[in-house]
Formats: C-alpha cells, sequence, structure tokens
C-alpha cells in the first residue's frame, strides 16, 4: 500500500516519523461487493431472458472481471492507494466481493478501483502467482495464454431477435475486453467510514452496459477482440465504465468464523506421517500456473511409488478382474482408446474414460465435475456398479493378507494397516505427478524445435476467432482450449445434439442451464486419446474439426462462443482442417507414457 498524502519535500525524518504514526492508527479490512443489475433490477448470471435494445432478448451466461488500482480520497485531502492488492469477480460461482486489507481508519469522500491490471503484472508471468491468488489462472480463467495478458472484464450471453422473429434460434454473444489501453476507470464521489471492519456495496447494471446495443450476425456486433483498432471494444469498455452505481458503506456484519481449521495429519483417516519417507518434489513447469496441492496428502516417494503399484493392481476389483490400468494405459495418456469402457461385468458405461495427466491442476474431475478431489474419482471409479464394481471391505482384507504390500504401507503411512482411505491417498499422490508438458509445441516455445509451416498455419487458426464482419479466418478454439494447459477446465455445451441424452453437469446440480454441459478436457495428447468427446462419439481429430466447423447443434445451452458462428459454420477449407490437426499432433508428449517419473525437467 503507497500513501501519497505526506508532502515529497518534508525531510526524511518528518516522513519517517509520519509514516510511524500512521502505522499506529488502526487499519481495517475493507470488503467491496458487487450487486448485478439489469436496468434496475436485480439479476443473478445466469440469467433468464431480459429485455434487450430494439424488442430483442437477452440471456447473461458469464459476467467476469479482474479488480485492482483501489484508491481511497481522504475527506481532509490526500489519498490511500492499495497497491499490489486484487480481486477476481465472477457472477456464475458466485464470487462477486473482494476484500481489501490494511485500510487505514478515516473518513474518506471518494473510491476509485480499475477493471484491468498494471501493465507489468498484466504481461508479467502468470505462473508466479500462489494457488488460490485472483491472479492465478486456473483461479480466474481469464488469462490469453500465447496472446499475453489477461481479459479484464468477460460478458457473454445468448440472444434472440425481436418479438416479431421469435421463432428464430438465439445467437450467441461474446465480449472480452482487454490491452493496456482498455483498463476501465470507476470513481465515485461518496462518503466512505472506515472504523473497523468496512462493506462497501456496488451496483453494475449489465444493461446499461451493453443492453443498449442492437445485436445483429452480420454486423461484428456479437464480439470483439481487443484489438486497437477495434471499436466496439472500445465503446463497451467505456459503457461499462459509467454501468456501476455506489450504493452504501456500513460496518461490516461479523459473523461466527465457521470455517474449518486446516486439516492436522493426525487428523485425516488413513494419513500417518512418517520419518521414513522421502518428500517428492512437485516441480511446476516452466510456463503452467502454481497448483493447489492436497495439502492433507503431501507427495512422498514411497506414497508415489504405492500409488503406482496399486494402480496396476487387479485386487481393487470386484473378482480382481480389473485395475485402474485396464481402462488408463500410458501409452494413450492413461485413456484406453474404446467410445466408453467396459466393467468388469463386461457392461458398457455411457461415458469414455478421461485421460489422466495434469490432474493437479484441475478443479474438479470427472465429465461432469461431480468430484471434488482426485481420491473422491478413485473411490467413486472403484465402487461404481458398472466398472470396478469393488466391495471395499472385501478389498481391504484382501489387501491386508499380502505382507509385503503391507511393509510398503507402513514405509508410506507409518503402519502396516491397509485402509481404504489410505489406497485413496496412494492412488492419488501417484495420479498427481502425471504430468505432460514436454510436447513439441513445447519445445518450440523455447527454442528447442521448430513447427513446421502447416503446423503454424494450424497454430494461428487456433489462436484466432472466426469473425467474417471483421475480416477474421479462425478455428476460434483458444476460447475453451487456450493457456499452457489447453483447457479451461469450464463446464460446456458443445453441440453434440440439440437436446442431450445425458444430462451432464445438470445430473450433479439440477440446474436446466447445465444440461448437455462437460468439462472441457485438455488438448494436449490429443493425438492419442481417440476416441473424443464425452461419449467417444467422434473417431478422429478430423472428426472433431469437422464437427466445430459445420456441426454444431443449436442447444439451449450451447455456449456463446460457438453460439455466436453462423448456423452454416466456419467454412473452413480442406487445407485449414489439415493444418489443425497438424498443429494438434504437436501438443503429444511423450514422457508421459514415462510415468511414474511424472515431469522430468524443462
Amino acid at each position: 500500500m503507497r500513501l501519497t498524502s505526506v508532502p515529497h519535500l518534508l525531510p526524511v525524518r518528518y516522513v519517517l516519523l509520519l509514516l510511524l504514526l500512521w502505522s499506529s492508527l488502526g487499519a481495517a479490512e475493507l470488503r467491496m461487493e458487487v450487486q448485478l443489475r439489469w436496468r434496475g433490477v436485480p439479476i443473478a448470471v445466469p440469467s433468464g431472458e431480459l429485455a434487450g435494445a430494439t424488442g430483442q432478448s437477452v440471456r447473461l451466461t458469464r459476467f467476469a472481471a479482474m479488480v485492482s488500482g483501489v484508491v481511497l480520497t481522504r475527506a481532509e485531502g490526500g489519498t490511500v492507494q492499495l497497491d499490489g492488492q486484487y480481486g477476481f469477480l465472477d457472477a456464475e460461482s458466485g464470487r462477486l466481493a473482494l476484500t481489501l486489507r490494511n485500510v487505514p481508519d478515516g473518513d474518506y469522500h471518494g473510491l476509485e478501483f480499475q477493471l484491468g491490471l498494471p501493465a507489468a503484472v498484466n504481461h508479467g508471468d502468470p505462473g508466479q502467482w500462489p494457488a488460490g491468488h485472483p491472479l492465478n489462472p486456473i483461479v480466474n480463467g481469464l488469462h490469453w495464454g500465447w496472446a499475453g495478458g489477461y481479459v479484464f472484464a468477460a460478458i457473454e450471453g445468448r440472444w434472440r431477435a425481436a418479438v416479431a422473429d421469435a421463432a428464430k434460434e438465439e445467437r450467441g454473444f461474446s465480449y472480452h475486453l482487454a490491452t493496456d489501453a482498455r483498463v476501465m476507470r470507476v470513481g465515485f464521489v461518496a462518503w466512505v467510514q472506515v472504523a473497523g471492519p468496512t462493506t462497501v456495496s456496488l451496483a453494475l447494471d449489465l444493461g446499461k452496459a451493453v443492453g443498449g446495443h442492437a445485436l445483429a450476425a452480420d454486423d461484428g456486433s456479437e464480439s470483439t477482440h481487443s484489438g486497437e483498432d477495434d471499436a466496439w471494444a472500445t465503446t463497451l469498455a467505456k459503457a461499462l465504465e459509467r454501468a456501476w452505481f455506489f450504493l452504501e458503506a456500513k460496518p461490516t456484519v461479523v459473523t461466527e468464523d465457521v470455517r474449518r481449521p486446516a486439516p492436522r495429519s493426525e487428523d485425516i483417516p488413513g494419513l500417518v506421517t512418517s520419518s521414513a519417507t522421502t518428500p517428492r518434489p512437485f516441480v511446476v513447469p516452466a510456463g503452467f500456473p502454481q497448483p493447489e496441492l492436497p495439502a492433507d496428502n503431501p507427495l512422498t516417494q514411497e506414497g508415489v511409488a504405492l500409488g503406482e503399484a496399486l494402480f496396476h493392481d487387479q485386487r481393487l476389483s470386484a473378482g480382481y478382474l480389473q485395475s485402474c490400468a485396464s481402462c488408463h494405459a500410458a501409452p494413450r495418456a492413461f485413456s484406453d482408446g474404446q467410445a466408453t469402457s467396459a466393467g468388469v461385468d463386461g457392461i458398457r458405461g455411457t461415458r469414455s474414460s478421461m485421460p489422466l495427466f495434469n490432474l493437479a491442476w484441475s478443479p474438479n474431475y470427472a465429465w461432469d465435475g461431480a468430484k471434488p478431489r482426485i481420491r473422491d474419482q478413485v473411490r467413486a471409479a472403484m465402487t461404481n456398479p458398472i466398472e470396478m464394481k469393488a466391495d471395499l471391505t472385501v478389498v481391504v482384507a484382501e489387501l491386508n493378507r499380502d505382507a509385503g504390500l503391507r511393509d510398503k504401507f507402513a514405509v508410506a503411512f507409518g503402519s502396516p494397516e491397509i485402509t481404504a482411505d489410505r489406497v485413496d491417498l496412494a492412488l492419488e499422490q501417484f495420479l498427481l505427478t502425471l504430468i505432460a508438458a514436454d510436447s513439441k509445441f513445447d519445445r518450440s516455445l523455447r527454442g528447442a524445435a521448430e513447427l513446421t509451416e502447416e503446423e503454424k498455419v494450424g497454430f494461428a487458426l487456433f489462436v484466432t476467432e472466426y469473425d467474417p464482419a471483421r475480416g477474421r479466418r479462425g478455428a476460434d478454439c483458444f476460447h475453451c482450449h487456450g493457456g499452457a494447459l489447453f483447457t479451461d477446465f469450464g463446464l460446456r455445451s458443445n453441440g453434440l445434439d440439440r437436446v442431450s441424452t445425458d444430462g451432464g453437469r445438470a445430473l450433479v446440480t439440477g440446474k436446466k442451464t447445465d444440461d448437455g454441459k462437460f468439462k472441457t478436457p485438455s488438448l494436449r495428447n490429443v493425438a492419442v486419446t481417440a476416441p473424443y468427446m464425452h461419449d467417444g462419439r467422434l473417431a478422429t481429430l478430423e472428426d472433431v474439426i469437422a464437427h466445430y466447423d459445420h456441426g454444431v447443434k443449436r442447444a439451449a445451452t450451447l455456449d456463446p462462443n460457438l453460439a455466436k458462428h453462423p448456423a452454416a459454420g466456419l467454412a473452413l477449407t480442406a487445407g485449414e482442417r489439415r493444418a489443425l490437426v497438424a498443429f494438434l499432433r504437436t501438443l503429444t508428449d511423450s514422457t508421459v507414457s514415462a510415468a511414474p517419473a511424472g515431469f522430468r525437467g524443462r
């Protein structure tokens, strides 16, 4: 935090005295909370149908933004700048507040902040930010990867033509505002008294920001690209600046802190610390964000080795017929090459086996994101009646009859008892070490390999939006598959069916707006993980590209970044489709097949 109210010409000893005096004064937390509105009416996002311009209807599916540069103006003159404090807002997850710390007590008559980031931060290494930090790309999903910098604000949704044309299908809009020249500055003249924890309530009227502009399918109004010549992005940025309103400032209502304390190792079922174990370093590959590793299951050499052995142990299934490796084979980046996998009874499930790598960065697991931790997904696979169908009591009893295995558990966990929880923890440790980060594409970024001209064309198509109104010809892949991990881990409908026979995420949340949504898979190793989609319906990469080129179905929950494309598709040429396939093949990392060593250096 920087105090700019201290006169610059004072002798140094007086400056130090003033700073010492200030530090002895009260400093509080200032909470900024945001309420979303549409033309004055409170809304939630995702929203229902809203009244747009010229009789159009609009449904908002996303609002997210980066906040920085908060400045408070003192009533007696001068300012307090809260440098180095950042916030991330995301309506869908309910993250519509940020907390500022070390705010001096006092009376203020002005509040300012930015939607955006300082240039040095915007173009700095995103991998520097710790897990959970608002600027960590895994947290915000707003980093543009190879294009450089963050998206400062994202507003997405669906729209329909005027009532007279209600029979027409919904289309999408996707507004991403970015670049250093487009930082949005919001300010209020308002009385804020800070005397202990304080909450400032603000309103953002998205109807005033985007609801006053008529949308059309052929004039570029459905998307922004934030280039220097993107006048539409500039217009929207200025409208977003003016759409904020100050509501009130009041003391924060302090409720009892019901957060659970950090777990102690002795309180975790199955986990006993052992002085005999050797810590296993987790090396974050260059360019990757910092993951949030499980604090209650630290990696050890012994735990990882035990997990690898269990991964290949058929005793984890009913009848001892399958192991985890039966459906997750190393040569296929730990997938199985089947559209849907068969369990111990030969019954096929409805979804394909997802490849297993870079799991440390994922916020959830399974195609529908139902499992919050790797250990939860492990347990679900073992006990699922059409997968491994394990009776954990039988499995644990059988494993405990193996003296050699008990010795391994003793080394890894401090005592020889084998429990279901310890099995889950060991498998989690092993799976965390499976990292894919050394493909031809990665080597090209560090100058150790050279992409062919065709691969370069494919990459250019991959990171370019399709927008014929502005003369852009691209495949628009990066919105969902951008960044070092080649996924945003989002749960989206990609238009496989107009009405999905598998509810996907909706089966977890119960929300109609989540129908047919599935987790965005990473495109790393995509050339060796066929067939594709959650049900393996597409056999080849060529089939996948054909789907996105001209096969997308207009589902009610279709992602806006696809819904904004013409119904006829992208009209990619045969050469462009071949170039995309060529680029996707550069994402194969053969070292992930050499597990369990995990990532072996940069």
